[in-house]
């Protein structure tokens, strides 16, 4: 069975989560619930998911010469991921992510990037190989702006398929955007993109619009429990998410991600596979964690499609 090749480039975090029952006001200090400490970051969480879910995945990120990177990687290699190329900075430490989850399952994170700072346009240029192979290349915004930049240039350049995650939120340029095939800003995002803001279906046209016009192929803004909004050649509308009770949202636009490029993969036309994306990230909402929710494909019940030619 044949896919099309997916290079996710991006950051890998380790997270150390705290549960609560509500997040502290600035000079409170709160007695906290259960503590566990998980492997994320947008880069390796969406190259995790797109692995379980069927995906044929390398990874490329920057790590520190530590146990933190070493264990991420080790990790990233269990699950079947090519990590060949993954740099190691010798002087910055490995991205960690502080994460508080509430009893409402809602989430509050800061991260230090460390290494995942410190990846640059050379670092990418060793792994050359890996873009010549991928039809898909996936990337999120954990990593420099101008590495992304140069990325998606050289990707755009090779005829690639460059899907962006524009998160955490950042204005974009011109030039990035028109590199883009595909964009997944979920409403806080496309507001700072686009300066609109997305509360329900006809804003959401509004700022997808904004950012086709840009250059971007294809948009689809992700709207939580209501589904993701999507744009393409002229054609538009919601695609409803399965109704769920939440635990923990971390991880779950990095799940719809990871799904997505993998359904792409397959063949799926874009409304099937934003479909198989909400499936995807409605369940990894129902568990703790980032990379620990990120479900199987198995457990989706949905076989693959494999792209019937090269």
């Amino acid at each position: 069975m044949k896919h099309q090749k997916i290079l996710v480039i991006g950051s890998s975090n380790t997270d150390m989560v705290i549960q609560t029952r509500k997040f502290p006001a600035p000079g409170e200090t709160i007695l906290g619930g259960k503590f566990f400490m998980n492997p994320g970051g947008k880069g390796a969480n969406q190259a995790v998911a797109a692995q379980r879910l069927g995906g044929s995945v390398s990874f490329v990120g920057k790590i520190g010469n530590d146990i933190f990177g070493k264990q991420a990687v080790q990790l990233l290699e269990n699950e079947g991921i090519n990590v060949r190329y993954v740099a190691v900075d010798p002087e910055n430490p490995s991205g960690v992510a502080l994460i508080t989850v509430d009893s409402k399952a809602e989430n509050s994170i800061v991260v230090a990037p460390g290494s995942n700072g410190t990846l640059n346009p050379a670092d990418f240029d060793k792994a050359q190989p890996e873009l010549e192979s991928a039809y898909f290349v996936l990337m999120q915004l954990e990593i420099p702006i101008p590495t992304v930049e140069y990325i998606a240039r050289l990707a755009a350049q090779k005829e690639k398929k460059v899907i962006l995650n524009p998160a955490p939120a950042a204005s974009l340029s011109d030039e990035l955007l028109r590199n883009l095939y595909l964009i997944t800003p979920n409403e806080t995002e496309a507001e700072i993109l686009t300066g609109i803001r997305v509360s329900d279906e006809a804003s959401a046209l509004q700022a997808a619009t904004f950012l086709h016009n840009k250059g971007v192929h294809i948009v689809i803004i992700t709207m939580g429990a209501a589904g993701a909004f999507l744009l393409e050649n002229g054609s538009s509308g919601m695609v409803p998410a399965p109704l769920v009770k939440a635990v923990d949202t971390t991880a779950a636009g990095d799940t719809f991600n990871g799904a997505l490029v993998v359904a792409l993969s397959e063949g799926k036309s874009l409304q099937e596979s934003v479909t198989f994306a909400n499936l995807a990230a409605s369940v990894s909402v129902t568990r703790p964690g980032a990379q620990s929710s990120v479900p199987y494909r198995k457990e989706l019940n949905v076989s693959p499609n494999p792209f019937p030619h090269e």
